[in-house]
């Protein structure tokens, strides 16, 4: 029986590997990020930034700017994409090449270290320090925002970040691999640099939104049920209560809103975008956030994220339990 059963784990060896470079990826993403000066994808953000400069012009008309945004997101992913896939194809050893990536991917995650670099510089009276250190992050416009609203974005940028880093990470290398992982964080980065809610891209950058939102549906919804099932049933019932942004669904929102309900504070709110203030939905489940509440956050974050390590770890050994169980 024991020979079989080595066998049978020798025939599930590229599983085993999988979820190895799965855990050590979302292990080091998390104790040893990258800094981000010389992260890839701050670099992808740069160059989307300056494609969009060029191309997304106001005072053409919807259509055209929807088509310059289909066209830029095209020329910015599909070329970086192949190359990297083909190499991969190519590599002596795939799977280094393969943490490497899923690395890259979840480098976003280490937010939870600027968060509590936030909250100690809010706790210190520093609002200052708390902008410039946000400002890296965000598109928005950090150099007005008060306590309250330094601790808001914060948040909402903490429960936020896990949907395009842990969750598709491990259900995207799960279905195809590095190669869907990296094609569907680079949409990504594409969105969080043309953010819709900015009205210089409520256009421009439609195609992508449109795709992030289909692509990124489900690993949304199970990052709000992590997020969720921490709140009891009054948060459970927001997973089925979407919120809108002027008529339009808006994953992110949905999310905030469930984490708001969870801490019970209130998240949203007016936002400015190069002093052009864009009002979205405010998220009321409670007061405004005050000192804790960052920290608060980091808690949820942190459980949820253990909830998605923990399934990475569990199902493997459900696996070869089955196969134990096969040959006895």
């Amino acid at each position: 029986m024991v020979p079989e059963f080595t066998q049978q784990l020798l025939n599930d060896a590229p599983l085993y590997q999988g979820t190895l470079i799965l855990f050590i990826s979302l292990l080091l993403s998390k104790i040893a990020p990258l800094p981000r000066a010389v992260q890839p994808l701050v670099a992808f953000n740069y160059l989307a930034k300056e494609m969009a400069n060029k191309v997304n012009h106001s005072n053409r008309s919807h259509s055209q700017q929807v088509i310059a945004g289909a066209l830029s997101a095209i020329l910015l992913v599909v070329p970086f994409w192949a190359i990297i896939t083909f190499l991969l194809q190519l590599a002596a050893f795939p799977w280094f090449f393969e943490f490497l990536v899923l690395y890259i991917c979840l480098n976003d995650e280490n937010f939870n270290i600027v968060a509590e670099e936030v909250n100690r510089a809010l706790n210190h009276k520093d609002k200052t320090r708390a902008r410039k250190m946000l400002t890296p992050w965000l598109t928005r416009d950090t150099q007005e925002l008060s306590d309250v609203g330094l601790s808001k974005a914060t948040i909402e940028k903490l429960v936020t970040t896990p949907v395009y880093g842990t969750v598709a990470s491990v259900l995207f290398f799960i279905l195809g691999g590095a190669p869907l992982v990296l094609a569907a964080r680079m949409l990504k980065q594409l969105e969080l640099c043309w953010l819709p809610i900015n009205p210089k891209f409520r256009y421009f950058s439609r195609p992508v939104y449109v795709l992030n939102t289909l692509v990124f549906a489900l690993p949304t919804w199970l990052w709000n049920l992590s997020l969720a099932i921490q709140g009891g049933p009054k948060s459970l019932a927001r997973l089925f209560k979407p919120v809108s942004l002027n008529g339009r669904i808006y994953h992110e929102l949905q999310t905030c809103s469930i984490a708001a309900s969870v801490l019970n504070i209130e998240l949203g709110g007016p936002m400015k975008f190069n002093g052009v203030r864009v009002n979205t939905a405010k998220l009321s489940h409670g007061p405004l956030p005050e000192k804790g509440s960052i920290r608060e956050a980091i808690k949820l974050a942190r459980v949820s994220h253990a909830i998605w390590v923990g399934f990475v770890i569990v199902i493997p050994m459900i696996w070869a339990g089955l196969r134990y169980l096969q040959v006895s």
